[in-house]
């Protein structure tokens, strides 16, 4: 299944045994030669990824999660084989001992690798994940900007797109936390003016490629609308989401593996 260099191709369905307890476990395999897999792999994003000590990630997340989902579309995209293992949050499913011996933060997304070493933060993992490929310029300046509009997503634009979202569609009427939607509502189109403004000048937010900012700034983005923000007066960024919709290997953020062998642990 793993050989040096990306491994690329379909997902082959696996029959896993049943086990006692909340997580599904989605186990994606490959069965595409390396050969093909860098042939095709440059055809759609340029050079190979060197996926040397990844035969078998897991992550572990929540279908609805904008920061899991972020994983996932990388990981669609450079058809990277991995495990993946759903925890309910609302459960409180990421505050169990064994989770927390995982990450003692006790969030989502984590990104376990083959070597029992877990990586935590939704951009941290991005980039980990996508270092060497063409998500990553190889300009040292615009290194600089993917990250700058990373951190950008994280402490302008998160808290305030992302977190009404969380509000609205998980938390009930009566809860206390409504009260911080004027406030958040209104940073939170700031965020996407700023967006906006920037997204009339170019297609994507670094240079003229689809880069991991590009990914970064989507996963909430584009169900900002499940929060009640109105993305009409946004042109560019309604423009530039219809973009990121069309790359090669897109995923939605309600699709799990497809063509994956699924086990209770």
């Amino acid at each position: 299944m793993h050989q040096a260099g990306l491994v690329l191709g379909d997902p082959a369905v696996s029959s896993l045994p049943r086990a006692p307890a909340s997580a599904q476990v989605f186990l994606a395999l490959s069965r595409c030669t390396a050969g093909l897999a860098e042939a095709a792999v440059r055809g759609i994003m340029g050079a190979p990824v060197e996926w040397k000590g990844l035969a078998m990630i897991t992550l572990y997340d929540y279908l609805d999660s904008g920061n899991g989902f972020k994983i996932r579309l990388l990981l669609a995209q450079l058809r990277q084989p991995y495990r993946w293992t759903e925890l309910d949050i609302l459960s409180n499913e990421t505050r169990t001992p064994a989770f927390l011996a995982k990450n003692p933060n006790g969030r989502i997304p984590a990104l376990e690798l083959d070597d029992g070493t877990v990586l935590a933060e939704s951009n941290a993992i991005l980039w980990y994940l996508a270092e060497g490929s063409a998500f990553v310029p190889d300009n040292r300046l615009q290194r600089a900007q993917v990250l700058q509009w990373m951190f950008f997503e994280q402490y302008s634009h998160e808290p305030y797109v992302a977190t009404p979202r969380f509000i609205v569609k998980h938390l009930p009427p009566d809860s206390p936390r409504h009260a911080e939607l004027p406030d958040r509502m209104a940073r939170g189109r700031a965020a996407l003016a700023v967006m906006n403004e920037h997204l009339a000048r170019q297609p994507f937010f670094v240079g003229q490629t689809y880069t991991l900012a590009d990914i970064a700034l989507y996963a909430y983005t584009h169900v900002a609308h499940e929060a009640h923000f109105d993305l009409k007066p946004y042109q560019a960024v309604r423009a530039w989401m219809e973009r990121v919709a069309n790359q090669p290997g897109y995923v939605p953020l309600t699709q799990r593996p497809e063509n994956s062998a699924s086990v209770r642990v």
